[in-house]
């Protein structure tokens, strides 16, 4: 039986502009949180995810207010982490997720 041609997915979504835009915007987001995950509390840091980056900002993901609160009074320092490592400034967005069932 013949295999259907598939393609990795980092391929399929780089050969398409704007899902090869997306990409770029996802990968980004993963290097700043590597970069940002280096000066948080490691207790924090296991509840805190990467979200989307925009133009206009980045969200960090979070699972309930606790953490959002805290994560908040970190947010000064990691924009100057992020501005002393080079990254183009966002604003960034503490979001809370809810969780699913």
């Amino acid at each position: 039986m013949h295999q259907p041609f598939t393609r990795p997915i980092a391929e399929a979504l780089g050969a398409n502009a704007t899902l090869g835009r997306l990409l770029e915007r996802l990968r980004e987001s993963e290097a700043r949180m590597a970069t940002v995950r280096l000066v948080l509390p490691a207790a924090l840091a296991a509840h805190v995810r990467p979200g989307v980056l925009d133009d206009e900002g980045w969200n960090l993901l979070v699972p309930n207010s606790a953490v959002a609160a805290k994560l908040r009074q970190c947010v000064p320092l990691l924009a100057q982490v992020l501005a002393d490592q080079g990254w183009p400034r966002r604003e960034i967005r503490v979001k809370v997720q809810s969780e699913r069932a």
